[in-house]
């Protein structure tokens, strides 16, 4: 049976939103102008939950593998189109695996197992927005 995911979203102030899950609560802001803004935009917040759901995901399947992860970081970088509506054109991540003895050809199978099968944000992004995927492993 199909789970039901719900958000909760309470305006702030002008594009500023208080978004609520079950305990947990986010401040989003969309600045109108330059400036300080209260909170990620919702698209860092895209980008923050591909990041969090590929390392998560990648990280887990090498933990399985036997790997030797001592650390796992992801960057993730999108490029937004200027014209509205200002979507993601194209995301590039960028993993480092760190730990000595990490192999190379298992953390290539996991990224592609993440990819292809696991990462739900990944999966629903993927055919609609470019993504390239680099790694690095620190040893």
């Amino acid at each position: 049976m199909p789970q039901e995911l719900s958000v909760h979203a309470v305006r702030q102030d002008q594009m500023c939103f208080t978004a609520s899950t079950g305990e947990h609560s986010v401040c989003l802001d969309y600045p109108l102008g330059p400036g300080a803004t209260a909170g990620p935009t919702p698209l860092e917040m895209l980008l923050t939950s591909l990041a969090v759901c590929a390392g998560s995901t990648l990280g887990l399947l090498l933990d399985r593998m036997k790997q030797p992860v001592a650390g796992l970081a992801v960057d993730a970088r999108g490029k937004r189109r200027d014209e509205h509506p200002t979507v993601i054109t194209d995301i590039s991540l960028e993993f480092t695996v760190t730990g000595a003895g990490v192999a190379a050809d298992k953390v290539a199978q996991a990224l592609k197992m993440a990819e292809d099968q696991l990462c739900p944000v990944w999966a629903m992004l993927k055919d609609g927005t470019a993504i390239s995927t680099s790694v690095r492993i620190e040893g």
